[in-house]
């Protein structure tokens, strides 16, 4: 019994006692001879002539934005004085998502400022089902609308096109069928 006692309190006092923190030395590596780079100097200024001019009118202007939705990610672009053209992923939208009710869930971004016509949309998405895609598409279209015009930004909070949908699917525990579904109890 006493034995026994001491040994207790010599395990007490092992745990009591603080442990060192481990620290890592570093080898400082000094360089003996510096490093010099060579510049050179051109005078050589571009010229800014009618051709110059010309391309910067003829860039293509667009405004980028990501939208996210269960496991979909979509990059959009939407292009100033369009005609209303909309592509996801190379396809027209008609052809990609094909069913009316997830077309009126991408393009209610769209829709709700009266835009449709006047900016085309270019999207790529991956990820996920064509619903969650048709979500994630039409948080990018807004947030690309937002920074096209902050007026725009009272009408989309209000139909709640701004807000992130956090729902994900939940990991599925071990011990279990999925998240939550425990495997059938089975009394014999």
């Amino acid at each position: 019994m006493a034995d026994e006692k001491l040994q207790n309190e010599e395990t007490k006092e092992a745990v009591k006692k603080p442990r060192k923190p481990r620290v890592k030395k570093v080898k400082e590596e000094v360089a003996e001879e510096p490093v010099v780079l060579e510049v050179e100097e051109k005078n050589d200024e571009p010229v800014l002539g009618e051709e110059a001019l010309d391309d910067k009118k003829n860039r293509v202007a667009f405004l980028q934005a990501v939208g996210r939705r269960k496991e979909s990610i979509a990059r959009v672009k939407l292009f100033k004085n369009g005609s209303g053209k909309v592509t996801i992923n190379g396809k027209d939208v008609k052809e990609y998502l094909k069913s009316d009710l997830l077309i009126d869930v991408a393009l209610g971004a769209l829709t709700s400022v009266n835009q449709l016509k006047k900016i085309d949309v270019s999207a790529k998405v991956n990820g996920g089902g064509l619903h969650g895609q048709a979500e994630a598409i039409r948080l990018g279209t807004a947030r690309g609308l937002l920074q096209l015009n902050p007026v725009f930004k009272k009408n989309l909070r209000k139909a709640g096109f701004l807000t992130r949908d956090p729902r994900m699917k939940e990991r599925k525990k071990p011990g279990l069928k999925k998240a939550r579904r425990a495997p059938q109890w089975s009394k014999r």
